[in-house]
């Protein structure tokens, strides 16, 4: 999802359940690593009742949309971390405390594991010369850029054997992947900004999703049937014009964007929120029966945000974050089950971001 803006993730079982100082907690899965005892404990906000035993896993840049290995043991996520510059890819082993930088060029985002934990999938600038791009203008309010040199590659876990598998002209960003291998990702190929799914290696394409306005930001639930996503959906022919415009100059505003699920086929595709707020970085429970998202609904301003449940049924989303700093976002759950790991600028400098991993009880 850091493709689009700074302010803002079938196979065997895994097994063995997390080996951590105490028990996990009710509902946990298994296939969780045992932490490094480097990274701090901190302490729940008031009400964070699904949040236990939270520990710090970052310290110092912004660090961003973690995303665990299908083994548990390690995390990939984006960063500005030791003075990248703008966002490239990193790696944290759970085990020991070890970060490792995978991309030097570009800007990077939006990556994962593939299933056998041994290659990694991003989203990438770097085929544009290497140069970080421009942020965006936002003299006219808050947008998200949309910077056509992005495409999707593959590489080593080490970084090594990059392989662009999108390599098309244009927008193809914000993937994540399924148990299975299958890959759903962002592009404008068919001239808007629709949802995809392909293959390891960049094969057997197919659309899911049109209708005019942005769908992004999608991931599936853990046996792959269903996806959740972002669509901004209009009512007006005025509506859609404004959006085809900023299209037009490489720009979206998050505020049209909603929480929205289908099946994997793109069939059944029904809306869950209906807010009026900024909503990004959906992820599926362990259950599948509810998704947690990133919003700043709970704020009137508009600056704070915090992460939400909705079931998939829709409702009253039930807030799951009561940071006392500004940000909350970009939750991922383990393929254990147990633990999801989150951003946060709680506890520390204004400018920075960190991740954090908390045992999480349903």
């Amino acid at each position: 999802m850091r493709a689009l803006g700074t302010a803002l993730l079938g196979a065997t079982l895994l097994v063995g359940c997390a080996a951590d100082a105490a028990a996990p907690p009710p509902g946990a899965g298994c296939g969780d690593s045992k932490l490094a005892s480097s990274f701090a404990r901190v302490d729940a906000k008031a009400g964070e009742s699904h949040l236990l035993r939270i520990r710090q896993l970052t310290d110092g840049g912004a660090s961003a949309e973690p995303s665990w290995s299908f083994d548990g043991r390690s995390l990939i996520f984006r960063s500005t971390r030791d003075g990248a510059g703008c966002d490239r890819v990193f790696t944290l082993d759970l085990e020991t405390g070890e970060v490792a930088q995978l991309t030097y060029t570009g800007r990077a985002a939006c990556a994962a594991y593939l299933p056998d934990s041994e290659r990694v999938l991003f989203a990438s600038t770097q085929g544009d010369g290497g140069a970080c791009p421009p942020e965006p203008d936002t003299s006219e309010g808050d947008v998200w850029p949309i910077h056509a040199s992005y495409d999707v590659y593959t590489a080593e876990r080490d970084g090594s054997g990059v392989v662009n598998i999108t390599n098309s002209p244009g927008y193809d960003a914000e993937a994540s992947v399924s148990r299975s291998g299958r890959i759903v990702f962002t592009s404008d190929r068919s001239g808007d900004l629709e949802l995809w799914t392909m293959d390891a290696e960049g094969g057997g394409l197919t659309q899911l999703t049109d209708t005019p306005g942005y769908d992004g930001g999608a991931s599936f639930s853990r046996d792959g049937s269903r996806i959740v996503w972002l669509a901004s959906r209009f009512e007006t022919e005025e509506e859609v014009a404004e959006y085809r415009a900023l299209l037009d100059r490489g720009l979206i505003r998050p505020t049209d964007l909603d929480v929205y699920v289908m099946n994997a086929d793109g069939t059944d595709a029904r809306r869950l929120t209906e807010n009026g707020a900024a909503n990004f970085g959906p992820c599926f429970t362990p259950d599948g029966q509810h998704v947690l998202f990133t919003s700043n609904l709970g704020d009137g301003e508009g600056a704070v945000f915090d992460i939400y449940e909705v079931g998939l049924e829709g409702g009253e989303p039930e807030r799951v974050t009561y940071s006392d700093a500004s940000f909350d976002g970009f939750p991922a759950f383990s393929w254990g089950g147990g633990r999801v790991a989150f951003a946060s600028n709680r506890d520390t400098a204004p400018d920075d971001m960190n991740l954090f991993v908390a045992d999480w009880r349903p």
